[in-house]
């Protein structure tokens, strides 16, 4: 079933247009798709995403606005813009809403496709979801950087036929491989850019109290946790951000 359905109007920020929808209203609109839809690709840009864009536009930009959907994942960002009077999508994180699709939505038999991640992460995922029709391409490191192992992954998605396919090789290089697909032409289905939402899901890595993600926090959480790989990101690059909705600010 393909239902058709009025898009909302986005709200603008940083140069891309997002959705208002809420986490129900993006569940029900991926529900309606099924595996024979015509190909599209969400994207959750956080607060590294802006940043990349904003330093990059002629490089990245097309890799969030040739996305069909385009959800805040960053509750400090939306915080931050509301704060300096600019108007701003509703939360709605990519981890939140790739375990609920899995809970709520994925059905046991519907092909699903996942690029990235280990064999032990897709079958404890498998498992812990009922899922039977899981396909699985592991690409190698610097894949983006190979034509031919880039091809592969692209590849993989445009014929799998999955309903859903959860592209967990980071960004940009998720974004990276669900454009080419969009641009290849004759693939199905859904591709969700959800970087390391798997890797919660099968346990191997644990998220922020739900407390702490409310608060905003979670990117403290997960410094502590791993400082050594996050430092650079949350402390010398991403802060970046307030800048850059500051001059949007002044600039409206």
């Amino acid at each position: 079933m393909n239902v058709q359905t009025e898009d909302p109007a986005p709200i603008r920020l940083l140069g891309l247009d997002f959705e208002t929808r809420d986490a129900e209203a993006a569940l029900a609109l991926l529900s309606a798709r099924d595996a024979a839809t015509p190909f599209a690709y969400l994207v959750t840009p956080n607060a590294d995403h802006l940043v990349r864009l904003a330093r990059d536009p002629g490089r990245y930009g097309p890799l969030y606005r040739d996305a069909a959907w385009r959800l805040m994942d960053s509750r400090v960002v939306a915080r931050a813009a509301r704060a300096m009077g600019l108007a701003a999508p509703p939360v709605v994180p990519g981890s939140d809403l790739t375990a609920r699709l899995l809970e709520e939505v994925v059905r046991p038999d519907d092909p699903v496709a996942v690029l990235g991640g280990g064999p032990g992460t897709v079958q404890a995922v498998a498992r812990r979801f009922g899922l039977r029709r899981v396909m699985h391409h592991e690409p190698p490191m610097g894949f983006d950087a190979d034509p031919a192992a880039f091809a592969r992954a692209v590849d993989f998605i445009a014929g799998s036929g999955a309903r859903f396919s959860f592209l967990c090789v980071g960004s940009p290089r998720q974004e990276m491989v669900a454009r080419a697909v969009l641009a290849k032409g004759g693939a199905t289905g859904t591709a969700l850019c959800v970087g390391a939402s798997l890797l919660f899901l099968s346990g191997e890595e644990r998220r922020a109290p739900a407390l702490v993600q409310r608060a905003g926090m979670e990117w403290a959480w997960r410094l502590a946790r791993d400082p050594k790989r996050l430092a650079r990101r949350y402390l010398i690059d991403d802060p970046a951000i307030l800048a850059l909705l500051w001059r949007e600010r002044r600039r409206a």
